[in-house]
């Protein structure tokens, strides 16, 4: 079983016990694994490579070389292998849709590593599966940080930070943008427009 399309990112230092990148040296800070050509995905990635993070993402196939493009290091096809497997000694993984992935992703951390899921629901069991294994799991919503915003901002003013748009739809369309967008097969983000 695999990730969808738009869930998990993972974060971590190459698993050195699987020949993961031999003979190249990891950058300083935190080590990333981040899954997803989706819409918090892809910029979850470049946000990660911007502070020195290894990255490593989960898409299909046909979206390994967007996330590529994203400055990924390596790419786990979610549909023809088993991410539990793959990847190992994980630092953080965050988790932006739940599910089965989220309690299964708990095991691919190393000890005091840590999921942070963007989703407060369906945590049942989360807490204890994590203490089980030596791992912490925590929830994270969105707050308004200025400091946070300034430093977004400046990596879009630098171009190390670009928002892909897969589809723009009126604002009388928003039911059909949602839909596409519960699909799971958006690459990057949907756009509103809102004209007077």
């Amino acid at each position: 079983m695999g990730l969808p399309a738009r869930r998990g990112f993972l974060t971590t230092a190459p698993d050195r016990r699987h020949g993961r990148a031999a003979g190249r040296s990891v950058p300083p800070g935190p080590r990333a694994l981040h899954a997803a050509a989706g819409g918090v995905g892809h910029v979850a990635v470049q946000i990660a490579k911007a502070r020195g993070a290894y990255v490593i993402g989960t898409a299909s196939a046909a979206k390994h070389d967007f996330v590529r493009g994203l400055g990924a290091d390596e790419v786990i096809d979610y549909r023809t292998a088993d991410f539990v497997k793959e990847a190992r000694d994980i630092d953080v993984v965050l988790d932006p849709l739940g599910g089965e992935d989220r309690l299964r992703s708990l095991e691919t951390l190393r000890p005091g590593g840590v999921l942070v899921s963007i989703l407060p629901q369906g945590l049942d069991g989360l807490a204890e599966r994590a203490a089980e294994l030596g791992v912490t799991a925590k929830t994270l919503l969105v707050e308004h940080d200025q400091a946070g915003m300034a430093a977004i901002a400046s990596l879009a003013e630098s171009g190390r930070l670009r928002v892909h748009v897969s589809g723009t739809y009126p604002l009388a369309e928003a039911a059909r943008a949602h839909a596409e967008g519960e699909t799971g097969r958006v690459t990057g983000k949907l756009v509103l427009t809102v004209r007077p």
